[in-house]
């Protein structure tokens, strides 16, 4: 995977997460996410290849567009048969998943990037879908006529039941989840960006790769700048890359954002720590 970072994709992304929801391009600022990683890549390029897969959809999806359960299947032959798209269960933690360029290169994903495809395919040949940022598991819903109907790209487009998504939360967070509501929120195209980001700043944080993880927290601040841990993950990137004067500038302003929070006492602690390597360095 190329080590290089581009600081032209950084300018077009945040240039492009400025507009509002309704007018930001989804596939771009994914692309633009990758193409942080990977300089050389051609968004134009990838989008064609949307373009492309719409293509082979939209006649078959046309025909049975009075059937939505027909046009489904239809776009899940299109993407799961014929194209070969599937979620990557064995390498579910390579960071490559994460990288929309890559996932329409190896036809494997997870399930955000999956959905993330079948979301602009859908879109493409007028059968609309909306991302469901259903917790741990990221799914796709159709609405037509009164009636919702929810959709698993990662699992080859299979529709699920209640008990289905029951089964999920469960797989996730432990015998003790219950299913809320709550979780079956439409996301936003910034909250799905965001849920991309957190996913790679998991997996570089637990590789270590803190030079990465730090990208994805300044995309992630920049995208969700009420949310007041970021700060706090970036201050602790910054600090194990030895950045120490970002460190506490992040930390300390994390503190002043969040008051009252359950982990103040080791933050401060932290603060002070790199006060008194500061003045060691000194």
């Amino acid at each position: 995977m190329p080590s290089a970072f581009s600081p032209s994709a950084r300018g077009d992304f945040l240039q492009m997460i400025s507009r509002p929801d309704d007018e930001l391009d989804l596939a771009v600022a994914a692309l633009l996410i990758a193409k942080e990683e990977y300089p050389d890549l051609d968004v134009d390029s990838y989008r064609g290849r949307l373009d492309d897969l719409a293509a082979a959809a939209a006649p078959r999806v046309a025909a049975c567009r009075d059937n939505s359960f027909a046009a489904i299947d239809a776009l899940n032959t299109c993407l799961f048969v014929e194209q070969r798209f599937r979620g990557n269960q064995e390498e579910y933690f390579d960071p490559r998943n994460s990288y929309l360029n890559e996932v329409l290169e190896r036809r494997r994903g997870i399930p955000i990037t999956l959905s993330l495809i079948y979301m602009e395919v859908s879109a493409r040949v007028g059968f609309p879908v909306e991302g469901v940022g259903f917790p741990g598991h990221f799914l796709v819903r159709h609405v037509s006529a009164g009636r919702e109907i929810l959709i698993d790209p990662f699992h080859a487009g299979e529709i699920l039941m209640p008990e289905d998504c029951r089964k999920l939360l469960k797989a996730s967070y432990g015998l003790d989840a219950d299913l809320d509501a709550r979780f079956f929120r439409a996301a936003g195209k910034k909250q799905i960006l965001v849920r991309m980001l957190q996913n790679l700043k998991g997996i570089h944080l637990k590789k270590e790769d803190f030079a990465r993880a730090l990208s994805d927290l300044d995309r992630l601040r920049a995208l969700d700048p009420a949310a007041a841990e970021h700060l706090r993950d970036r201050g602790l990137a910054h600090m194990r890359l030895g950045n120490l004067a970002s460190a506490r500038s992040d930390l300390e302003a994390y503190l002043r954002a969040a008051p009252h929070i359950p982990d103040e006492a080791a933050v401060r602690k932290q603060v002070r720590a790199i006060g008194r390597l500061t003045a060691m360095l000194n």
